[in-house]
């Protein structure tokens, strides 16, 4: 496959997976079938803003939540829904934590930044209807926007942030066919890079990644724990795609992560 730069191949995750096109519709089939098995306790297209996508669903245990747990999507800035990934609020159900999990305005519509503070809104919207501590999870550009979520600038009583395979450093993608959609210069590219932002000193965090990853990832992943002097862990075979599969399992070394500690 041939690629128009080469951080347009670093940044690739399609064509370095196997059969990677089946991957979406899967997700949807099981995000779909999670909603309908949940019935009454999956409380959907709740409003966190005035805008289309500002809209946010709430999962809920059996029993009282402990806390909740946010859970933000990837795709690039540029693609998904909250509704492609339901079935990722298992294991935090399982657990007894509720899990919301917003959309929110893509690119080229809305820039980085923006977004950023869509999440925030989300973020305090949802936390608003559950008691206890929050912990904010995401995926790819997701988690990117979680960890954003634990800087000095994020909402406010946040307890933890575990980026999944972040983007942490934004400007490497100013050299992607992608940024003609994203907009990214210099100034943004800084001032909504986790890796260069303080994180609060009240939020704990942990970086995850796949160790069969494309390199590109598993540098954003050390960079942004070595910037926080927080623990990361490389969890070994995973690739871009199936990282996120310990989210739908209770006891999974993913799920420990996210819950140590809160």
């Amino acid at each position: 496959m041939e690629f128009r730069s080469q951080a347009d191949r670093d940044y690739a995750n399609r064509a370095f997976i196997p059969g990677a096109d089946a991957f979406i519709p899967r997700w949807q089939a099981a995000a779909s079938a999670f909603r309908h098995e949940l019935k009454d306790r999956a409380r959907l297209g709740l409003t966190y803003g005035p805008s289309e996508r500002n809209k946010f669903d709430l999962f809920l245990p059996e029993t009282p939540p402990e806390g909740l747990m946010v859970f933000v999507h990837g795709g690039y800035w540029l693609a998904f829904d909250r509704s492609d990934w339901s079935h990722l609020a298992a294991g935090a159900l399982a657990r007894g934590w509720a899990c919301a999990m917003p959309s929110y305005t893509l690119a080229p519509t809305a820039r980085i930044g923006e977004m950023v503070n869509e999440l925030r809104a989300a973020v305090l919207a949802s936390s608003a209807l559950v008691p206890g501590k929050i912990i904010v999870t995401g995926h790819s550009a997701g988690g990117h926007l979680s960890a954003r979520m634990g800087c000095e600038d994020g909402p406010a009583g946040v307890a933890r942030v575990v980026p999944i395979s972040p983007l942490a450093d934004l400007r490497p993608l100013m050299a992607t066919e992608m940024n003609k959609d994203l907009r990214l210069d210099e100034k943004e590219a800084l001032a909504e890079s986790p890796a260069y932002l303080f994180k609060t000193k009240e939020v704990s965090a942990h970086v995850w990644v796949g160790g069969n990853e494309r390199p590109a990832f598993l540098w954003q992943a050390r960079v942004l724990s070595e910037e926080w002097s927080c623990p990361w862990t490389v969890d070994p075979g995973r690739h871009h795609f199936d990282v996120i599969d310990g989210l739908t399992d209770s006891n999974s070394p993913l799920m420990d992560a996210i819950m140590t500690g809160v």
